[in-house]
């Protein structure tokens, strides 16, 4: 399993809490309500007995011109007549007024602000208007807001209640975040119900600033959140979503619901690929891109929010049953089936043990019938056998009531069992009031009991689910591409002319030369393709080619060949290519318009031996580029036998995309037939993501069929459409998931003129970071780290890939790499990482020590202040050990601002932009 990481632990080089804006929203210590009213079921009113109420510790501050007094308060005729800068507003009144408010807000100096008010982007341009006009007053101040359009904020831990809900919350671990104020009411009153309580309960309305994002980075930072539950209707900012959502899931699960699953319709579009990639199929893709666990009810989330804080995940897929009656186990055994998980084959030495002590009658297999007379030792003894079995990944215990049963000692059994470091305990107590004593037991043991062995199943599965999700952060961190060509820069100058050249003649679709020539340049095999304008020519290349050969027609506007008549297979002679030209000009003539012919393309038949496959892209409106893989040909939609990704790939995330379609095991080879070169269709996908990545004008693409065999790999049709010609370059959708910034990669030399490359870290850097620690002197070690920390902790798989594998939306650590006798070696880090939902950052260094006082240091810190500037951070700072007079003189000399630590052996370095 992997380890989870603390991130508040200096060692492993995590952000230490920082104050965050958000800080005067959840923890304020004064709140203003713009609108109080003390009239019996009003919003103003309910806010107000809300903070009352609820335990709130700060200063209240009524605000209302027309009354001088509300709930026995003094009440301002303006927020800038509040004595004292506030730290919270919540704003109640009509939506025309909130503009005018905000700028109050921000010249009283306001923190935070919750707008309650509706009648925004809702009701059309007016409102959009106003909203527009809310953001310049917020953003002119720096003045977060949440909402408009929301119920408000509670935070139960600190007392604090700005919203009209009926209640506050009860305190608890669990932070839960809603567009939807009506669900958010839902949920209180179920929680009360159920006795669960909240870190935070936040409903944030329409995004029209704050967003899952900020509130996601913000939460994961919090140490009273363990578990952060999510309710969408719309994705907001994608890559603000996903950046966060994937730096807090390795530490806290992130569960979501969203609504209108149902309602994901593939939309219409030009190619194939866009007809199969419904947006709600994508936002599973991107969940599991980042490691997040999708879930259908709010009994779900909540479940799988308590099972996860209380057992581990679960290694693999095999789960284990142990029950005293027959039918329960058989309903337990589908839900694992038919969720995707599995039942274990228990090995023959496990067997062998049960045998010594169940009766001659009990299965002999799993599920683990120990029959209906079985008491509480014999549960323990057959738990105890099994947890030591290797196939078994997690075991689930059902008990059904019965004469000889005893479900309360048999719960104090199973207690010693719940603390499992490799395999979860789940435990299904079935017959409601007889059982009660012994649910408690369990729940007290902390182990997770159903009412029904089908829901324990089945949660199992979703533990599983989400573990792949985790894991896969890690194992995709492996050998990646990041992006550009590898070889002369004449193929981009070839893409780029090519896509300029279809742009100046007004055109949206590449012919299928076109589009073959640019999956050239990244490297896609294609079959040789030539246009014929003519009858005449299309002999001509016929002869030349050798037969048979295939026809297809050459358009600028019709995408789907086929469906106007215009691909001809297998010509054998002259005479065939003569009538298939023919055919095809009659056909297009007849069912779109001879203006539609361009001629036709010339190319060889290849044998349909291997496997026809699909590999495309299209633009989500709410992620952008989306990739799919799957079964290709003619019939790709009836089949459907497809998956969707994130852009970019790299070589794991190309295999692990692969492996969720059913043609996947095909192409390991079946009877008899050659298995496909995965690693070469591997280098293929990434190559294909890198096309999507680096060309954003292209808005869907198709290569259809991709022909594989254990021979060969080739591209037989293509086809690309790009975005249209008035959408400004600014405008085209942006990638969900940012790439390899190489604009941050820069060419310098030491003092001694060694040449350095400096740039971003890339994931495969591991194995040379490693080399970097075992290089390093011990007090090298200990002004980095403050303390002396061994190698093994500083070279640990799942804290190194937590630096290289990085977002570089966040993080930007730059590496210094050197050409040696054996090949690359990084000299130095510098790490620069955005303190989440703020424009600061910190920075730290590294440097081999054999390359001290050459200048590497400068250089490092001078290029990390580089692209501090171009991301838009606004102070850098660090913490350096008042020994290390060489760091305090590189900050110095670049214009950092030296102070004083409360720590008296620490300096503080600070640079403002």
């Amino acid at each position: 399993m992997i380890k989870m990481i603390n991130r508040t632990d200096p060692s492993q080089n995590y952000i230490d809490r920082y104050p965050q804006p958000l800080d005067a929203l959840f923890l304020p210590q004064s709140v203003a309500v713009i609108g109080a009213k003390d009239d019996a079921g009003s919003v103003g009113s309910t806010i107000m007995h809300n903070l009352k109420s609820g335990g709130f510790k700060g200063r209240i501050y009524p605000v209302n011109p027309k009354r001088k007094e509300v709930w026995g308060l003094p009440c301002y005729p303006s927020i800038t007549a509040v004595p004292e800068p506030v730290d919270l507003v919540v704003i109640v009144t009509p939506a025309a007024t909130v503009p005018a408010l905000v700028a109050e807000c921000v010249e009283a100096k306001v923190k935070t602000c919750i707008i309650i008010s509706a009648g925004f982007k809702e009701l059309g341009p007016s409102g959009i208007k106003l909203e527009e006009e809310i953001l310049f007053h917020a953003h002119r101040g720096k003045m977060p807001i949440i909402g408009p359009n929301c119920l408000g904020v509670m935070n139960p831990l600190h007392g604090l209640n700005a919203t009209f809900a009926r209640g506050m919350a009860l305190p608890g671990n669990l932070a839960f975040i809603s567009q939807s104020g009506a669900m958010c009411t839902a949920v209180l009153d179920w929680s009360y119900r159920e006795k669960i309580g909240f870190s935070a309960f936040v409903s944030i309305g329409s995004m029209a600033d704050v967003n899952w994002g900020t509130l996601i980075d913000y939460l994961g930072n919090d140490p009273h959140t363990r578990s952060l539950l999510l309710y969408m209707e719309t994705i907001g900012d994608a890559r603000s979503f996903l950046t966060a959502a994937r730096e807090v899931a390795l530490e806290k699960p992130i569960i979501v619901i969203k609504a209108g699953r149902s309602q994901a319709a593939a939309k219409a579009a030009a190619s194939h690929t866009g007809s199969l990639a419904g947006s709600d199929e994508v936002f599973d893709a991107a969940l599991e891109r980042v490691g997040v666990l999708r879930v259908n009810s709010i009994s779900e989330l909540f479940s799988m929010a308590s099972v996860l804080s209380r057992q581990v995940k679960p290694r693999g897929p095999r789960l284990t049953i142990v029950t005293n009656a027959g039918g329960p186990a058989v309903l337990a055994t589908d839900a694992t089936v038919l969720n995707h998980a599995e039942l274990a084959v228990l090995t023959d030495d496990t067997i062998a043990k049960l045998n010594g002590f169940l009766p001659a009658a009990w299965s002999k297999s799993n599920p683990v019938d120990i029959l209906g007379d079985a008491g509480a030792e014999t549960y323990a003894k057959t738990l105890e056998v099994l947890s030591k079995d290797e196939n078994t990944e997690g075991m689930l215990v059902i008990l059904s009531p019965q004469d000889m049963t005893d479900p309360t000692k048999t719960a104090e059994a199973l207690a010693p069992y719940a603390h499992m470091t490799d395999k979860p305990l789940l435990a299904s107590w079935m017959g409601g009031d007889a059982v009660s004593e012994g649910t408690k037991i369990l729940n007290e043991a902390r182990i997770p009991v159903f009412e029904y062995p089908d829901d324990a199943a089945k949660t199992f599965a979703m533990m599983w689910r989400y573990s792949q999700n985790i894991q896969s952060l890690y194992e995709t961190a492996d050998l990646g591409h990041a992006g550009g060509f590898d070889n002369e820069e004449s193929q981009a100058q070839q893409v780029q002319k090519l896509l300029e050249s279809v742009r100046e003649k007004k055109r949206t679709l590449l012919t299928e030369a076109e589009s073959k020539q640019l999956l050239r340049c990244y490297g896609i095999p294609v079959v040789e393709t030539h246009a014929a304008k003519t009858v005449e020519e299309a002999a001509a290349l016929a002869k030349k080619m050798g037969f048979p050969i295939v026809l297809k027609l050459s358009s600028e506007t019709i995408t789907h060949k086929t469906e106007v008549g215009g691909v001809k297979l297998n010509l054998k002679s002259i005479d065939d290519v003569l009538a298939a030209f023919a055919e095809i000009k009659d056909n297009v003539a007849r069912l779109a318009g001879i203006e539609h012919f361009g001629g036709v393309t010339v190319q060889r038949m290849i044998p349909p031996e291997g496997y026809e496959l699909i590999l495309g892209s299209s633009t989500d409106p709410q992620f952008g580029p989306v990739l799919l893989f799957g079964s290709g040909g003619q019939l790709v939609e009836v089949y459907k036998d497809s998956a969707l990704a994130i852009p970019p790939l790299n070589n794991s995330l190309a295999r692990r995309f692969m492996e969720k379609t059913k043609v996947y095991e095909a192409l390991k080879g079946v009877r008899g037939r050659k298995a496909v070169n995965l690693a070469a269709l591997d280098e293929l996908l990434v190559n294909f993501s890198r096309l999507v990545v680096e060309n954003r004008r292209i808005k869907e693409c198709d290569i259809n069929p991709l022909l594989v065999s254990g021979d060969f790999m080739v591209a037989l049709d293509a086809r690309i459409v790009l975005h249209d010609d008035d959408v400004a370059d600014s405008d085209l959708p942006r990638l969900a998931i940012r790439p390899y910034p190489l604009n941050y990669v820069v060419e310098t030399h030491l003092k001694d003129g060694m040449p350095v490359i400096l740039r971003p870290i890339r994931p495969e850097d591991e194995r040379l970071i490693i080399d970097v620690h075992r290089e390093l002197s011990e007090n090298s070690v200990r002004q980095r780290y403050f303390e002396f920390m061994s190698l093994d902790e500083r070279v640990a798989h799942e804290r190194l890939i937590r630096i290289c594998f990085t977002d570089y939306d966040r993080e930007w650590t730059t590496v210094a790499e050197i050409n040696s006798e054996t090949g690359k070696k990084i000299i130095g880090v510098g790490r620069l990482f955005r303190v989440p939902g703020t424009r600061f950052a910190r920075f730290a260094m590294i440097i081999v020590d054999k390359y001290h006082n050459l200048g590497l240091g400068t250089q490092l810190l001078e290029h990390l202040i580089s692209i501090a500037k171009q991301e838009n951070i606004e102070m850098i700072d660090a913490r350096i050990l008042s020994e290390n007079a060489g760091m305090i003189k590189i900050c110095q000399k670049l214009g950092f601002v030296i102070s004083a630590d409360k720590d008296p052996y620490v300096t503080r370095a600070q640079w403002k932009k």
